[in-house]
This record gives structure tokens, sequence and C-alpha cells, in this order.
């Protein structure tokens, strides 16, 4: 297996000057830290332990209007889009370093130390929303699949499954290693060039794992007693490897085009299976259910068939067991729902800050299944630099109309498609319709988000009033400053060691995340007349190149500097 790119010795790299700067990636970056305050803001006054489970219930009027917009037309859209964005500044800094012949690997390294030290900080003292952590660890993923050894993702794997069996480490080590082992296949797809029996590697993996799948899709129908719930999905699941085997072979090839496919195949693949999922829980009749659940001699009875068999009370016990946990976990995260709403309404900052501490140390070890859907779109964003495409977007702007005319009202479309099924989880019902659209949801997020950066690139280029866009470059220029600072001051102003605003109404939520946004345009022009950098940018910048960057914009003419500039 060789590297998608030799990699030049190392030598000294620089930051990037800002008259080499990518306008639309600035102004792209603005706009989705738009989308970015709109959708935490929700989780400044709702504890984060409610995350997952959709609109909240009881919403009436513009609340509910405005819950619904933000549920449909942001969640999902706008992390996809920094995602993209982190793969693209991923690959300015690689191509910049082979045009020049410089190291990347330390600098880089550096780079996502760094970043794993802000989300650190941002989570346990401002606020455990946080994605910058996360961020970090799909970085080194992303090393994994473009530059790792096979034999070592394999080992690392073997380890960590066998971690998974120890006692404390089963979903944290279990998560890591079904991420690696998923780095290891898009490493396939995009660097090994062997063809065993006249297929890539990857198509022949598919290719067992979907046969495998046949046959025992085969069994489920045909053994009598296998639960009807069960059929779908295997099935299912062994048509989609298959077709994951054809789609491999077939679209291997250019080599150019292989970080695209293998990020929207990793997505789609990861939740589709969600949607199946979610679709066969739906399904699955309310008396299955009820049966499952049911002493042995109730089971017997309503089965007629059944009703002379000795009861298995060794399974029944166990699914009585399953039960009684499941109660009991239902029952530990309402009373911590309750806890963190006391905390962050009325509690000090050494209260909110011991909490997110736990919080942290709870959710950070799990970060790892996560991580691999933001690999999926970091190889996006990847193909876009790395093809040209975002360097120069006046040439490209036939494509960019494909995707905003195609892929925004698709994955809108798909969106309120989940919502008519269910638009929030009830905790405990697993047929209350919610993961099956919310995988649906999901699965518009990609072309959805993918549709609204071609937005934003064509209305920078209609030469219109639209193209007053570009306002937000420098507000995306400084993202990182400005993502902080928006924890900084929302949570002094919804937290109950700050104004204690603290359950504020979604809708006026909404106009204040907007008025925040636009104090900080203002304040990035301002800044920006007068530095080159973002305070959090240059400290970043510090990190990654082991340099002090100027930091005061002396190039700029006097009367320039004093005032912003558009």
């Amino acid at each position: 297996m060789h590297t998608l790119t030799d990699l030049p010795q190392a030598v000294e790299l620089a930051p990037v000057p800002t008259n080499q700067r990518i306008e639309a990636l600035d102004v792209v970056r603005g706009f989705a830290l738009i989308g970015i305050c709109l959708m935490n803001v929700e989780f400044f006054n709702r504890a984060t332990g409610t995350v997952g489970q959709g609109m909240p219930a009881g919403l009436t009027g513009l609340d509910w209007l405005a819950s619904f917009f933000v549920a449909y037309f942001v969640t999902g859209k706008f992390w996809t889009i920094f995602s993209m964005l982190f793969g693209m500044g991923f690959a300015v800094m690689l191509t910049r370093a082979e045009s020049a012949g410089r190291g990347f690997f330390k600098p880089y390294l550096r780079r996502i130390a760094a970043l794993a030290m802000f989300g650190i900080l941002h989570y346990i003292f401002l606020f455990a929303g946080d994605i910058l952590f996360s961020y970090s660890l799909a970085a080194v993923f992303l090393l994994v699949v473009l530059y790792g050894k096979a034999k070592w993702i394999v080992a690392a794997t073997v380890a960590l499954i066998g971690l998974a069996l120890l006692p404390g480490f089963g979903p944290a080590a279990g998560g890591a290693a079904g991420s690696l082992a998923l780095c290891g296949l898009m490493a396939l797809y995009l660097r090994s060039e062997r063809r065993p029996f006249g297929l890539s590697v990857m198509s022949l993996i598919f290719l067992v794992i979907g046969a495998i799948g046949a046959i025992a899709a085969v069994a489920v129908w045909v053994i009598q007693g296998v639960p009807m719930e069960a059929r779908g999905p295997v099935t299912a699941a062994s048509v989609l490897f298959l077709l994951l085997s054809f789609l491999a072979q077939k679209y291997r090839d250019p080599l150019e085009k292989r970080p695209l496919r293998a990020g929207v195949a990793m997505y789609l693949l990861i939740f589709t299976m969600m949607t199946i999922g979610g679709l066969a829980a739906y399904l699955t009749p309310p008396a299955a259910v009820a049966l499952g659940a049911a002493p042995a001699g109730v089971v017997a009875s309503a089965d007629p068939k059944k009703a002379d068999a000795k009861p298995d009370l060794a399974k029944q016990q166990k699914k009585a067991e399953a039960e009684a946990l499941k109660a009991r976990k239902l029952k530990e995260d309402a009373a911590a729902i309750v806890n963190e709403n006391k905390v962050m309404s009325t509690g000090s900052y050494a209260d909110v800050t011991v909490l997110r501490l736990k919080h942290f140390s709870e959710n950070a070890p799990l970060q790892g299944s996560f991580a691999i859907i933001l690999v999926a779109m970091f190889l996006i964003g990847t193909w876009f630099i790395r093809s040209g495409i975002m360097a120069n977007t006046a040439a490209n702007l036939p494509l960019f109309r494909k995707l905003a005319y195609v892929g925004l009202p698709a994955g809108i479309a798909l969106g309120l498609a989940s919502a008519l099924i269910s638009t929030g989880s009830v905790p405990g019902n697993d047929q209350d319709g919610y993961m099956f659209a919310l995988g649906l949801q999901m699965l518009g997020n990609l072309p959805a988000c993918l549709g609204y950066v071609a937005m934003i690139v064509l209305m920078l280029h209609s030469g219109s009033a639209f193209s007053n866009v570009k306002v937000l470059g420098p507000f995306g220029r400084m993202a990182l400053t400005n993502y902080l600072l928006q924890s900084v001051v929302m949570s002094m102003f919804f937290f109950g060691y700050g104004l204690g605003n603290w359950g504020m109404g979604r809708a006026i939520q909404l106009l204040f995340a907007l008025a925040l946004c636009a104090l900080q345009v203002l304040f990035s022009h301002w800044w920006l007349a007068r530095f080159r950098y973002g305070p959090a940018e240059w400290l970043w910048r510090a990190i990654t190149y082991m340099t002090i960057p100027a930091m005061r914009n002396d190039s700029a003419p006097a009367a320039a500097r004093a005032q912003p500039t558009a």
C-alpha cells in the first residue's frame, strides 16, 4: 500500500499570508458560523443530555416554528460544512508544503494538539457542546486513512477489539475499533492498487461480507422461529454490501476522485445502516415487543402452536433483566437531565465547571465513533481543494449550480419527509419512528450542506446585491475566535452564574443568536483592519509553526487601518 502523495523533506513551514487566502473559503466559513450559532444557542438553554432527542415536546406558535426551522434547515447542515472546511484547510496546508518542498507532519501534529487543547478547555470551562476536540481526533484518523500502513491499522484494530472485551472499556474501545476498521477500508480504497481475482481489495471485502450476509438472509427466511423483524435488516444489509462491492469496483478510478467518492460513500453507508435499523424498529409489530418482554407462560398462551412448549425460563429471565436495566437507565438519564437543568440555571461557575468536567470524562472516550463521520467530510473537503475547484470557483460555476439546484432541494426535502414520521423521540420507545426519521434527515444533510456551500459561492459571483455576502469574509477568517467568543457571551447571558436567562423561548433565542453574529461581523471587520489574525488564530498559528507571527497589520495604510473594510 502506498501513500496518496509523496511527502517532501522536512523544512520550515510558515503561516498562510493573508494575500494567499481563498476568499470563498472565508465567506463560506462565516456563513457556516452563523448556522453553528443558531444551532448551539438551544443548548445554552436546554440540557445537553437531550441532544439527539429532536424537537422538544410542548412548543407552540413562534417557538415551535423557530425550533422546526433550526431542526430541518440548520441542524446537521452546518457542522458538516465546517467539517468539509477543515478538510479543505488540511489540503491547503499539504498542497503548500508540497509546492514549497517543506515538511508537513510535525506542524500538522502540533496543529492537531493545539486544536485538542482548545476543545478540552472550551468544553470544560465554557460549553459542553464543543466540537473542536472531536475534530482533533478525526484529524488523527485522517492521517491514518491517508498515510497509515495496513499492518499497523490491522494491529491497532485487533488490540482495540481485545481491549473492548475488558470490563469498563467496551463502548469506548469498541467504537474506536470500529472507526479504525472503517479508516482501514477507506485507506484500501484510496491507496491500494492490488487486484485479487481481478477486483480491488475494497470491492472484494464488500463482496465477501455481502455474500455472507446473503447466506444469513436466506437462513433467516428459511429457518422457522426467526422473528420477522430480524429478516428485513439482514436482507437489506446483504444487498447494501453487495451493491457497495459493485460501486467500489466501478467507481475506483480516476485516482483524483477517490477522496470525494470515499467520503460520500462512508457518510452514506453509516446513515443508510442507521436508517435501515430505524425502519426495522419502526415496523416491528407492537405485539412482538410486548411478547418479547412478557413472561414465558404468557408468550406460550398467546401462541397456540407454542401452548404446550416448555417455557424457556433462562431466556425469559434474561429478557426481564434487560428490560429492568433499560428502565433503570431511563430513570438515571431523566434524573441527570433534571440535575443539569438545575445546575445550569442556578449553579455557580464552579458547580457548572465540575458538571462539564464529569460530562467530558464520560463522553470524550466515545468520540471515536463520531470521528469517522468527520473523516468522511474531511475527505470531501480535501477533494474540493486538491481538484482546484475552490481555488478557482469562477471557472467551476456550472458545478456549483448543479449542487445548489439539486443538492439543496433534495437534502431539505429528505429532512422535511422525515418530519412527517417523527420530530422528536420518546425515551425508551424504540418504535416511535424517530431513529428512522433521524436517519433520513442525516442522509439529507450531506446534499443540503453541499447545496448551501454552492449557494454562497454563486452569491459571491452573482454580480448583484447577493455578492455582498462577501461581508462574511472577515467573520470567517476569525472563525475560531468567533466560535469561542460565542460561547463566552452565551454562557454569561444564559447560565445561572451569569445573567441567568436559561430556558428562554426558542424564537427569542434565534433573535439573540442573529444579533450576536451581526455584532461579531462588525467586530471582525474592525479587528482585521488593524490586525492580521484573530487572537485564537494567532495562538493556533504560533503553536503550529513554532514561531511568533506578526500580529499588527502594518502593511495597510494608516487611513485604511482606521476604518473597517467590506
